[in-house]
């Protein structure tokens, strides 16, 4: 079988990280962005075709077999649907889109042209996190109660001023798109779909840095009758504190921590033990910061066998969608105090 040809559309930090695991599973064919200089350093790293223009990459490359999305928040769906429209399925970066309308959008373009559309989920991949959700699937901790997630980061305005697009809100959309959807999507997909939002928000460090939030204490109904938290900021004075969730049902109680959702800090399991974990992938290190856990090489794997017909999606556009309908929800129902 030949190895699966790939794009990149964007060509900024995240960009690299995917172009490694591409070479490592397929063969990265062409990349693309505006800014001509990022073209051409990724597209001479890896011998791919570099273009400025995304018309063109589309037009030119027919080869193609998936189009990777790492450009700007505010751009996903954009891209992802110009991309489907020309028929190429599509690999998009987290979040899915800035809005459920448009994670809509994308999702009818897939299926209007019959093509795949995968929404990098990466922390699924984490050995505890999939660890405990096997656990809950098979009923070990029996009914869930509630649910507390924390979200303890660092970013200094390093982070958003070297940014074109970082901290604004029509590109960045706001703190739980960019740092923390992929907590709300493990919430999602561990515990179920919320009902019910109260919360407050406030800008308490970056005023006259980001446009919107970088904190916020959250309060959660969930459709199954489950409560739950979320406490978050970038705030963490220094560095990057902690990324946890803890669940507390009928038979169990566990917690999942470190600062990227990468350690099995507790588990008290009625008849039931969590044992022999894998070790789990570094964090992205990006030079001043780190995000979250670097799982691409298993989120290219399933892309892989995907197309072949040999696994289901892992993360598809109505688990992206799910995302952006709480993040959505919160911010609508949240009060702003500060």
């Amino acid at each position: 079988m030949r190895k699966k040809k790939f794009a990149i559309i964007g060509c900024g930090r995240i960009a690299g990280r995917h172009a490694r695991h591409i070479d490592n599973l397929g063969s990265l064919e062409a990349v693309c962005d505006i800014k001509k200089e990022r073209a051409e350093a990724l597209a001479a790293t890896y011998g791919a075709n570099a273009y400025f223009d995304i018309g063109e990459l589309l037009i030119n490359e027919k080869e193609i077999d998936v189009i990777s999305i790492c450009t700007p928040n505010g751009h996903h769906a954009t891209h992802s649907i110009m991309a489907l429209q020309a028929g190429f399925n599509v690999l998009c970066e987290k979040p899915m889109a800035l809005s459920a309308n448009d994670c809509r959008a994308m999702i009818d373009a897939a299926e209007k042209f019959n093509k795949m559309l995968f929404v990098v989920k990466q922390n699924r991949f984490n050995p505890p996190i999939a660890a405990v959700k096997t656990a809950i699937d098979e009923n070990k901790l029996g009914k869930i109660y509630s649910v507390q997630l924390n979200c303890f980061w660092n970013r200094n305005f390093n982070y958003y001023r070297q940014s074109d697009w970082k901290g604004k809100k029509a590109m960045d959309g706001g703190t739980l798109y960019t740092q923390f959807s992929h907590f709300i999507d493990l919430l999602y997909w561990m515990v179920g779909d919320i009902a019910e939002v109260n919360g407050l928000l406030g800008n308490f460090a970056h005023e006259d840095v980001i446009e919107f939030e970088d904190n916020g204490v959250v309060l959660l109904r969930f459709k199954n009758g489950a409560i739950g938290s979320i406490h978050y900021t970038v705030n963490s004075f220094n560095k990057n504190m902690e990324g946890s969730i803890t669940v507390f049902g009928e038979k169990g109680t566990v917690k999942v921590g470190g600062q990227y959702l990468n350690e099995l800090e507790y588990q008290q399991i009625e008849n039931f033990e969590i044992k022999n974990l894998p070790k789990g992938n570094p964090p992205n290190y990006y030079g001043e910061y780190t995000g979250s856990m670097s799982n691409h090489d298993k989120v290219y794997e399933n892309v892989i066998e995907a197309l072949a017909g040999t696994a289901m999606i892992a993360t598809n556009g109505l688990e992206g969608l799910k995302t952006v309908e709480i993040i959505e929800k919160i911010y609508n129902q949240a009060k702003f105090i500060h």
